[in-house]
């Protein structure tokens, strides 16, 4: 089975979350953590679920969802680099940076070689 880029790093990523949610629960930050945890394993999870999609279409809207959590998933970091003092922030957010340009390509491309959108 071939390498996937975006599967692997998404996985990664929900790794990642999973870990720093874990120090904002203990620094009593639950709504942030829940949030963040929630979106940023939500990226990975509907990634992973595109992989499966019955249709280009379907493809493309799948990774769309993927997209626009990993886009809430970068907002509740930069909350959290605003009120936390976790230190991990920098890391995640070049990570979902990296996510959200990795994915709008791949939406891009998938769109490009489909004759409708």
């Amino acid at each position: 089975m071939a390498e996937n880029l975006i599967v692997e790093k998404t996985f990664q990523f929900a790794v990642a979350i999973l870990d720093y949610c874990s120090g904002l629960k203990a620094e009593r930050h639950f709504e942030i953590a829940g949030q963040l945890l929630r979106s940023g394993t939500a990226v990975g999870a509907n990634v992973y679920e595109a992989q499966h999609a019955e249709s280009r279409a379907d493809f493309v809207h799948k990774m769309k969802i993927a997209l626009k959590e990993a886009n809430e998933s970068k907002y509740w970091l930069l909350l959290s680099e605003r009120v936390c003092a976790k230190g991990q922030q920098t890391f995640l957010l070049e990570e979902v940076e990296c996510i959200i340009k990795i994915i709008s390509k791949i939406i891009v491309s998938s769109r490009n070689g489909s004759s409708k959108d």
